[in-house]
């Protein structure tokens, strides 16, 4: 190269700090950092870097924006398989996953994701190929209104009130749970009256009154802040209710959502404790009203035979499980509340809730909302609590869901909406004003405004709480997939379907069944042949939100595609159905998002080979984006007249054909049902209960040791569920069938731990379970974790060839002091030269340049500028690892140069008491 001056060196330049403090508030933003590079074939990816040493290495991403704390757990994978759940930092934009929770998987195909969102990568809206959506279409008419409107006010004043009491302690939390709750009744009721229950998702814990920015998810609050009232922000929802002549009370969890982070449920079972602490008081006070605190004495007494529990979010997981444990006590280790269940939960609803465990309770009826921009579950992995109740019980509780288009996740909640909220709030469906989202980004004809939201979200609160507590089924075509609405819902467009009640016998993909004209496709599954929705789709689907495994046995659907009409798809059940009693055929059916039009013909065949045509049906896809999870089914029911007529006996129903009569496109069947109208009375039975443990053990010096995952059987009766062991260095599952009964020990999955003297990180040999039929499932993930106790090999770092001519090609070794049975990551750091003349970036291979610093040669500067902080991995089983510096050849005369290089410690610190050593370059001879 040539060039007309050289870079003199006049002064040392100051190390430029890489990482962000964390004890600075989200509002207090650190400097931006350069990517960090690594020097092995398993380059990291910008923003990703392995710190700490020993047992304390971590592997950690780092945002280029703040990330609010919100429901969504926050993932890290690495190609088809989850590393683990990464602890945030106070800065809302570095979280840190132990290097022990990802085991040895190599860390390639790396991505950060949150309810099925990733966020280490921008969204993608830029339709280029015929996989991608097109635009979103406007709002179709709205369905009819129902005659009963559940979103009209009651009769009754409503009065409020707050209570705070002695603060509990719950297993794994190190600090007290405050239990402070807003209580809004009916003036004037008599007699005992419902009882609602409403739960917060997980939202920061804590404000600076006067700061538009600060939030943050510590608790205690620290000085000088106070706690974010979250639970305040349901007052709409229950002054509706309140005037209808409920009892009231939405309770407070910032305790739990500061410390949740460590729970492996995410903290279910923690919230469910805490809501039966503050139901057992209820109780309490119903029996002796003088004990009761003052808002609650000016309420009439609540009638704990009738309780509607409310969660939004996490708070939807955990009075999921609340329902569970009052009817399945769960282990007591593992339980915040141990005393007698004085209520009965009649329903829940949930509200864009997360669901991790995928474990929905069949027994209780339930109403799910969906919200259609959902930023934060953006999976909409809540419609596992209706999809997972299917075929698990009796199958008399109605599960309905509720898609309401437009909907974000944090506007049912008025402390997490901007312009409402006492502390800092943001809408959870981030807009980019350059790549608006054509269904969700403020303004568009779909999306709903924050008040058009909130009161949606109250009339459908209404209507669950009049139909599961009230039994009033004149509301019931509002959430069971009938098609109707609600006019107080105002212009929010809600659609609905549902499992269980009146249903009767139901085909179901995710049993043996024979498919012809069609392809049986898996839920979840990491090859496109076999997966139902490929990884690239224009959006995603709730049906097929994704849990702990790979891929998921016996979670199906049947896909329809087409290039003309006619041919029939048929379903085959391994043996015949009866849709004796009911009178009309529903179908659960979805197409693709923003298609319109598309019409299936529905007919059925019995045993004796007689077929009858239903009807036709037709289907329109949902407002869709790459962003939304819009792959939704729609539920579409044809009458059983045309079979009655043509002599079909219905108690033995062969197969079910769609027939597409559109020119071309595709449908996806997730079941079909006999349909009657009206409910059933739930009753929940005797259940087995599975809980999953986990069991620490140190690895040893030698020898082999054999250990059990610890798994409780309790509750009565036989169930099956599905086992899957996760191998711990592929990440990959084996499930079976087990069929368990208390007692039984059926579940038993040992562990060989092998003592060695290298080292490694801890192992985690994980089970998850699922049930599958007549059976409940509490903590679902546990295992045995192997702790390392050797030390980590000392790493040094030595010249090869530190001089060389332009051109050349300088290198050191990194040595270890003894081999490891994990890749050892060590940090290299560039410093300014001290004495003579320094490398500049035009001196060295510009495309090494780009690697591993991410920057140009140009504008030339000293490479020391260049942020060169590399990371070197030494491959497990070896003991070095080259690090290297290519030079250029110019033709400029000039004096020899210099590069220093010293090893580090996570933060760029050179580490004590190790050398630093200087590479020189001289001009060709």
């Amino acid at each position: 190269m040539i060039r007309a001056r050289r870079i003199g060196v006049t002064a040392v330049a100051a190390l430029a700090a890489l990482a962000g403090t964390p004890e600075l508030a989200h509002a207090r933003q650190p400097a931006e950092t350069r990517p960090l590079a690594t020097a092995t074939d398993n380059a990291l990816p910008p923003g990703w870097r392995v710190t700490g040493e020993g047992s304390a290495r971590e592997l950690v991403w780092r945002s280029a924006t703040r990330v609010p704390m919100g429901d969504a757990r926050v993932e890290f994978h690495a190609a088809n398989r989850m590393l683990g759940v990464p602890k945030a930092a106070k800065d809302g934009r570095t979280f840190r996953l132990a290097l022990e929770d990802a085991a040895d998987a190599p860390l390639k195909d790396l991505r950060v994701l949150a309810g099925g969102r990733r966020l280490d990568a921008p969204a993608d809206n830029s339709a280029t190929d015929g996989a991608r959506s097109p635009a979103a279409p406007r709002p179709s008419a709205q369905v009819p209104a129902n005659p009963v409107d559940p979103g009209k006010p009651g009769a009754y004043r409503t009065v409020t009130g707050e209570y705070a009491l002695d603060p509990v302690k719950l297993p794994g939390f190190s600090a007290p749970v405050e239990m402070e709750a807003v209580v809004v009744a009916p003036a004037g009721a008599t007699g005992k009256r419902p009882l609602a229950l409403f739960l917060h998702g997980r939202h920061s814990t804590c404000f600076k009154p006067g700061d538009a920015e600060y939030a943050t998810g510590e608790w205690p609050c620290p000085a000088g802040t106070e706690p974010i009232p979250s639970h305040k922000g349901y007052l709409q929802d229950q002054e509706l209710l309140a005037s209808q002549g409920y009892v009231t009370v939405s309770i407070s969890a910032n305790g739990i959502n500061g410390q949740d982070f460590a729970a492996e449920d995410g903290g279910a079972q923690a919230r469910s404790s805490l809501v039966r602490q503050h139901l057992a008081r209820w109780a309490g006070w119903a029996s002796r009203p003088s004990t009761a605190p003052a808002a609650v004495r000016t309420a009439p007494k609540a009638d704990l035979s009738r309780v509607l529990l409310v969660g939004h979010s996490r708070g939807g997981e955990g009075v999921n499980r609340a329902a569970m444990d009052s009817l399945y006590p769960a282990p007591a280790a593992l339980d915040g509340y141990r005393g007698p269940v004085r209520w009965k939960i009649r329903g829940t609803v949930l509200i864009g809730p997360t669901i991790f465990g995928q474990n929905p309770v069949a027994d209780v009826p339930s109403a799910t909302i969906l919200p259609g921009c959902d930023g934060d579950v953006s999976d909409l992995q809540g419609e596992v609590y209706v999809d997972g109740t299917r075929g698990v019980s009796k199958g008399s509780a109605l599960h309905s869901a509720v898609y309401m288009v437009g909907a974000n996740h944090n506007f049912f909640n008025s402390e997490w909406t901007p312009g409402k909220a006492e502390a800092p709030a943001w809408d959870d469906f981030w807009d980019d004003e350059e790549q608006r989202d054509p269904v969700c980004s403020p303004g568009t004809a779909t999306r709903l405004t924050a008040d058009q939201q909130h009161q949606a979200g109250a009339t459908y609160i209404a209507a669950a709480a009049r139909l599961f507590v009230g039994g009033d089924d004149r509301v019931r075509p509002l959430l069971d997939g009938t098609g109707r609405r609600a006019p107080s819902a105002g212009p929010a467009r809600v659609l609905t379907h549902a499992v269980g009640a009146r249903r009767g016998a139901g085909l179901l993909p995710d049993g043996p069944v024979t498919v012809t004209g069609a392809r049986l496709c898996s839920a979840i599954d990491p090859d496109p042949a076999v997966a139902c929705l490929d990884r690239e789709a224009a959006g995603s689907s709730p049906h097929f939100a994704g849990w702990e495994t790979e891929r998921e046995t016996g979670r199906r659907a049947v896909e329809l595609k087409w290039s003309a009409p006619g041919t029939a798809a048929r379903v085959t059940p391994a043996a015949p159905l009866s849709l004796s009693g009911a009178e009309e055929l529903a179908l659960r059916v979805f197409v693709p998002p923003n298609t319109t039009g598309t019409r299936l013909d529905v007919s059925v065949t019995d045993s004796s080979g007689r077929r009858a045509r239903l009807g036709q049906v037709t289907v329109d896809g949902l407002p869709g984006s790459e962003r939304t999870a819009s792959y939704w089914a729609r539920e579409l029911r044809v009458p059983l007249t045309a079979a009655t007529r043509a002599g079909l006996d219905l108690k033995h129903v062969k197969s079910l054909a769609l027939t597409p009569r559109s020119p071309a496109g595709r449908a996806w069947l997730m079941d079909a049902w006999g349909w009657a109208p009206g409910t059933a009375p739930v009753r929940a039975p005797a259940l087995p209960r599975v809980d999953i443990g986990r069991l620490t053990v140190k690895e040893g010096d030698s020898g082999t040791r054999s250990y059990r995952v610890p798994v409780s059987v309790s509750g009565k009766g036989t169930g099956q569920v599905r086992v899957h062991v996760l191998d711990p260095d592929t990440g990959l599952s084996t499930d079976r069938l087990v069929t368990v009964r208390p007692g039984s020990g059926a579940i038993d999955v040992p562990v060989e731990v092998k003592g060695d003297t290298r080292f490694a990180y801890d192992a985690q040999h994980d089970v998850v379970v699922k049930a599958v039929r007549n059976a409940v499932v509490g903590s679902h993930r546990g295992g045995v974790t192997a702790e390392n106790d050797d030390p980590e090999p000392v790493v040094s770092l030595t010249p090869v060839t530190d001089r060389v001519t332009e051109g050349g090609t300088l290198s050191w070794r990194l040595s270890l002091s003894e081999p490891a049975d994990v890749e050892i990551w060590q940090p290299v750091r560039v410093l300014p030269v001290t004495e003579g003349a320094e490398l500049s970036t035009k001196d060295v291979d510009p495309q090494w340049l780009m690697d591993y610093a991410g920057e140009l040669p140009d504008p030339e500067r000293l490479l020391s500028q260049a942020s060169l902080w590399v990371w070197t991995g030494i491959p497990a089983g070896t003991t070095t690892a080259e690090f290297v510096v290519p030079t250029v050849k110019d033709q400029v005369a000039e004096p020899a140069e210099s590069v220093r290089l010293a090893l580090t410690d996570d933060e760029a610190e050179p580490l004590p008491g190790h050398p630093v050593l200087t590479g020189t370059v001289v001009d060709a001879p």
